[in-house]
């Protein structure tokens, strides 16, 4: 029996592309740079890039950061500075970000129907742990979502099966009573699933792969699975 679900946070809870986009449009006016298609795509890509350096112990999370703004900041015509201006570079941008910080309008009634029905909910994210803490405590969901887990801290990042299991034993639940729900497919699903848990991506732009057999469209069809709804007093 279903006993705990566990969600990863950015653009599953959190609108993070949205968040990120906007945070991005007013650090650029700042400079007097319009954002356009290209600056926007480029910088995602950038930042999938070198996150995923840090995840995969490559680089430190203040150097992926870095190394995001060393390739990012000629193309709006500004200078590539010392590690010390670089940080401040991206202080300025992750000032921005956070006053664009929003839940998705799902998130709320969703975790109160899980943790009304009986189950448990836990935060798992490849986020630093101060930063994903500060963004629940601005959203208001530090008590709604329960405990947080974050790659730091654990020493092990998704999708590792360590870094789900470790979540696991932290709950006190084997990994067949865990549902863990995300948006990346490679990350969050078949991660979940190569370390015993059950799994459902999150789909909010219709790009799921077409073999997926567990997608849904919003948090609010969570509740509509067998395995949920069998479980919910």
């Amino acid at each position: 029996m279903l006993r705990a679900v566990v969600f990863d946070l950015d653009a599953t809870l959190v609108d993070h592309v949205g968040a990120a986009t906007a945070g991005l449009r007013a650090w650029l006016s700042v400079r007097a740079v319009a954002s356009t298609p290209e600056l926007e795509a480029r910088w995602f890509a950038l930042e999938a890039e070198h996150f995923n350096r840090w995840r995969d112990g490559e680089i430190s999370h203040d150097e992926q950061r870095r190394e995001r703004l060393r390739a990012f900041l000629p193309l709006v015509g500004s200078p590539v500075g010392t590690p010390d201006e670089l940080d401040a570079e991206y202080a300025g941008f992750l000032a921005s970000l956070r006053r664009h910080w929003r839940a998705f309008d799902d998130v709320p009634a969703v975790l109160g129907a899980l943790r009304g029905g009986g189950l448990l909910t836990a935060v798992l994210t490849n986020g630093v742990e101060a930063l994903q803490r500060e963004k629940l405590e601005h959203l208001g969901l530090v008590d709604a979502v329960g405990p947080l887990f974050a790659a730091d801290a654990l020493g092990v990042a998704k999708p590792r099966p360590g870094a789900f299991t470790a979540v696991c034993e932290r709950l006190g639940l084997e990994p067949g009573q865990v549902l863990y729900v995300g948006d990346d497919h490679e990350v969050d699903v078949l991660g979940a699933r190569a370390a015993g848990l059950q799994a459902v991506l999150v789909d909010r732009t219709g790009s799921a792969p077409p073999a997926e057999r567990c997608a849904v469209a919003s948090l609010s069809e969570v509740l509509e699975l067998p395995e949920v709804r069998a479980a919910l007093r």
